[in-house]
């Protein structure tokens, strides 16, 4: 039996045709590509644009997709939290899989592609239409915002946004310690005992020395009772004699020597941003920052499950460490970065980059420490309350630890010099309201 082929429909011809046609198809694709990546801004764009430059069809679906998918699981993780708080079931640790799953991911990888697919420019007739679907999505209020809409070039420049002037009252008592961000205060308290330990969820805690790093001017509760037991024994020159050479042998220029004192303890506030919140971050009071440190890590997300599956989260993801002084003494702030968001801006310091690419991340590596010094040599940066200074380019979580008033004595419980917390786990709670106060006796 023959078979008979038509020469009227060559089968090698018509193949060669689709493939040139199919490699002609995608050399203009990668063309427009590289154009719109050229057009876009890393930085957020000039938001002057008239609509000369597109997102590549491609970049915008996968945006959408995302922010669908990030909605779709918040909303989720949202109801399982507020039906297990409604039934007064506390969060304990229970690791899973999830984070075994997670180290294999290349999460620092999707977090740059992410944070180039937000910044690339939107044509300006549907830059309205894309942020009022985000504000929907995640209850952001478009009325806070200090630009109209279709001034913010770029998702990135939305994220980080200033509102108008006004929309955020500093709380102005000079005797109050104010929020540094927009978010849900997820837990706050004292740290006592020599570990310093903070409670990620109950069940399982980190060390604050872990978080902020090896610091010779974190003070500790063994300082305290070293000197509440050698106190008898010594007079109150001799006192004041050691406790100023150990402050000046970690610091000799800055520290005060009152900030060894033992009537201040040591107290920490753990803050969450969701990606609806304002992303910038302001100072919580008048302070010095005289250190920098940059932990190189991973960027796990910081939602409520990962809180509790996830062992030494805060420890482990990427962030940058703020510590200096404020009249109470010790200050820290620590911005942790999460998946999708591992790009960290300092304002004050404009050249540090977050999120670049490594060959291969060391657990053990030391983070990038810098020193603050002025052009007049003197040391750190003064920040005045309410002062912004840095951003997330989406959500996360920021950490304060910081020394504060307690009680002389022992018994004195009710000590009106005491600090105390003005808020709850659970809270809501805006950048320039309280989060604790004291008085003066």
């Amino acid at each position: 039996m023959k078979y008979r082929v038509s020469h009227r429909f060559p089968v090698l011809p018509r193949h060669t045709r689709f493939l040139n046609h199919t490699r002609s198809s995608f050399t203009s694709f990668a063309k427009r590509f590289q154009t719109t990546q050229t057009r876009a801004s890393i930085n957020g764009g000039s938001g002057n644009s008239q609509g000369d430059s597109y997102l590549v069809p491609g970049a915008t679906v996968a945006t959408i997709l995302m922010l669908g998918v990030l909605h779709g699981r918040r909303m989720y993780d949202d109801k399982k939290t507020e039906e297990m708080r409604d039934k007064g079931i506390e969060i304990e640790f229970q690791p899973d899989v999830k984070a075994t799953f997670l180290r294999l991911l290349p999460l620092r990888s999707i977090s740059r592609c992410w944070g180039f697919l937000t910044s690339l420019e939107i044509p300006v007739w549907l830059r309205p239409h894309v942020y009022r679907a985000w504000a929907r999505a995640f209850h952001s209020d478009l009325e806070e915002a200090a630009l109209p809409l279709d001034k913010y070039a770029s998702l990135r420049e939305f994220f980080v946004r200033t509102l108008k002037e006004g929309s955020r009252p500093i709380d102005d008592d000079p005797l109050c310690l104010v929020s540094p961000v927009d978010g849900t205060v997820l837990r706050f308290g004292e740290l006592k005992g020599s570990g310093g330990m903070i409670e990620q969820v109950k069940g399982f805690s980190y060390s604050v020395f872990s978080l902020l790093g090896a610091s010779p001017s974190l003070p500790t509760k063994v300082d305290s009772e070293v000197q509440e037991e050698q106190s008898e024994s010594m007079t109150t020159t001799e006192k004041s004699k050691k406790s100023w050479w150990r402050i000046s042998f970690a610091s000799p220029k800055v520290w005060d020597p009152t900030s060894s004192c033992p009537k201040r303890g040591l107290f920490y506030c753990v803050i969450y941003l969701k990606p609806g919140d304002y992303h910038r971050i302001h100072s919580p009071a008048d302070w010095k920052i005289l250190v920098r440190r940059h932990f190189s890590g991973r960027l796990y997300p910081l939602n409520e499950r990962a809180t509790r599956t996830i062992r030494n989260l805060y420890i482990e993801n990427e962030r940058v460490v703020l510590e200096g002084l404020w009249q109470e003494g010790f200050m820290a702030l620590a911005a942790i970065g999460a998946t999708n968001i591992g790009s960290i801006e300092l304002f004050i310091e404009p050249e540090l980059h977050t999120n670049k690419p490594k060959k291969k991340l060391l657990p053990s590596e030391p983070p990038d420490e810098r020193v603050y010094i002025s052009e007049s040599e003197s040391i750190g940066r003064m920040l005045k309350k309410g002062d912004e200074f840095a951003a997330f380019n989406m959500g996360s979580t920021v950490v304060l630890v910081f020394q504060a008033p307690i009680p002389k004595l022992v018994h004195e419980d009710n000590s009106s010099e005491e600090f105390k917390f003005c808020v709850k786990p659970g809270d809501r709670i805006r950048v320039g309201e309280a989060l604790g106060r004291w008085h003066t006796s």
